[in-house]
């Protein structure tokens, strides 16, 4: 578990802990390296170590590799658990599509499953499933990406993640090309991968994404947001865990192991 001792590592790590099917082997933490993981979250009986860097705790020979670190190491983190024969679910946000070709790559030369999830909570996965059955009805949508004001990566894996999965619907219409806009482009978001997607970063917000679909004389508003807690993530993650072992590849998306 890389990220074990992190605002929302440590409530997964809790659920790892008190489910009955499941043994953290280590942990990944710079800070609270050459501890046990029970130490370093307030559970005396988890005694899992923790180790600075993830080529080290690798060494235990874990089943699954859970990386919810930080997107500059996040890439280096999955295809190091691939060579060594794990399989892998990924929590961080911030990988580009180029990185999870790449891993692609690298998992189906090895063998292994890679589920990557933008957001692991149920109403997430509900508002892209949602938004995907829209988009076959409705050509004109924008993704909006709210976070707070301290968040690194922009936009949001939940928001490139719902990007993606429209993409391979159809790309949204514009009525006006963004060339022909008069005043700065920017101001209409950014195109990605079809869409146009808005990042807001303020104080006061957790994660939320929406989508909005238009069409004449009305319109559809789809929103999934956060609260203060990690826990709606749990569950998730813990489903991802239990599922990527029968996988082979890239797979994004927690709906890839559900039944819809």
């Amino acid at each position: 578990m890389a990220g074990a001792t992190g605002w929302a590592g440590s409530a997964l790590s809790r659920g790892l802990f008190e489910a009955s099917d499941t043994e953290i082997v280590a942990a990944v933490s710079r800070k609270h390296a050459g501890q046990t993981l029970g130490s370093a979250i307030g559970i005396p009986e988890l005694e899992a170590p923790v180790f600075a860097t993830a080529e080290e705790a690798l060494e235990t020979g874990a089943d699954v590799f859970v990386e919810y670190t930080k997107p500059e190491v996040a890439k280096q983190h999955v295809m190091a658990a691939l060579r060594k024969g794990a399989h892998v679910v990924v929590g961080t946000s911030g990988l580009t599509n180029a990185d999870y070709n790449e891993i692609g790559v690298l998992a189906r030369e090895v063998g292994r499953g890679v589920l990557a999830v933008g957001n692991f909570a149920l109403t997430a996965v509900l508002l892209q499933k949602f938004a995907e059955m829209a988009a076959r009805y409705i050509p004109h949508w924008e993704i909006i990406d709210y976070a707070s004001a301290d968040k690194i990566d922009s936009p949001s894996g939940t928001a490139q993640e719902l990007a993606s999965r429209l993409s391979m619907i159809r790309e949204s219409r514009l009525d006006i090309p963004l060339e022909q806009i008069h005043g700065p482009k920017e101001s209409r978001g950014v195109r990605l991968l079809g869409s146009q997607v808005h990042a807001v970063r303020l104080p006061g917000y957790v994660l939320s994404v929406e989508a909005i679909f238009g069409m004449p004389d009305q319109k559809l508003v789809l929103r999934h947001e956060s609260g203060s807690s990690a826990e709606p993530y749990v569950a998730g993650a813990l489903l991802a865990i239990r599922e990527v072992g029968k996988l082979v590849g890239l797979h994004r998306g927690l709906d890839t192991v559900m039944d819809f």
